[in-house]
């Protein structure tokens, strides 16, 4: 059996992503226990909402100690929308530090004429990792759900594993290093290709690889 516990921090609907996390075959649990959390085979840190609100409910848990610790572990870890964002050092939308599991900051999409912010709906990824596992069967091009105004900003920009370009903006999509894996878009709400990538972060945990390439 292989469990996947999912965040509880009180942001977001945490039932897509378990959803989608059970149809790939995981069991889940949703928790807030650092002892659960340690002793499930894959982690997954989903989020919905402003980056200052995510970071007081994780330290009013007492999680970001445990969840740094988690992620480099080694153990499968994924971040999806402000599940990505907090990963960083920290945000433009807020004044909060983050976890600073990766290095970089979030920035908000630059104003120019015509473009909508947030960027919302279907858009196509640019793979920049293709040989990532968790991108095994998927397009190259292919068409995801995002809901954001802000984005990932990666000193190094190596982690990147997928990018996305919106007005003339070409920014990060999803990154990937080692036993870590985060995505702006939903792949809960992504259909086919979000129900792929959760099936491929399912089977990584399951084989006990790691999730990037």
């Amino acid at each position: 059996m292989t469990t996947i516990a999912v965040i509880d921090y009180d942001m977001g609907n945490l039932h897509s992503a378990c959803k989608g996390l059970q149809f790939a075959g995981a069991t889940t649990l949703v928790t807030d226990s650092v002892q659960q959390l340690e002793h499930a085979d894959g982690v997954v840190l989903p989020g919905v909402g402003a980056f200052d609100p995510a970071m007081q409910h994780l330290r009013s848990r007492n999680l970001i100690e445990p969840i740094r610790r988690i992620a480099r572990s080694g153990k499968p870890f994924l971040g999806i929308c402000l599940g990505l964002q907090v990963l960083f050092e920290g945000s433009d939308e807020g004044t909060e530090e983050g976890l600073g599991i990766f290095s970089g900051t979030i920035r908000r999409f630059s104003p120019e004429p015509g473009l909508t912010i947030p960027h919302m709906g279907w858009n196509q990824l640019t793979l920049t990792q293709p040989d990532c596992p968790i991108f095994k069967g998927i397009s190259p091009a292919a068409w995801v759900y995002f809901v954001h105004s802000f984005y990932a900003a990666p000193t190094d920009a190596s982690i990147n594993a997928a990018t996305v370009t919106h007005g003339s903006q070409t920014v990060t999509a999803a990154v990937a290093q080692d036993n870590l894996m985060a995505m702006q878009f939903h792949p809960e709400k992504s259909s086919s290709a979000g129900l792929q990538i959760l099936s491929n972060f399912v089977s990584t945990v399951r084989q006990g690889q790691p999730v990037a390439a």
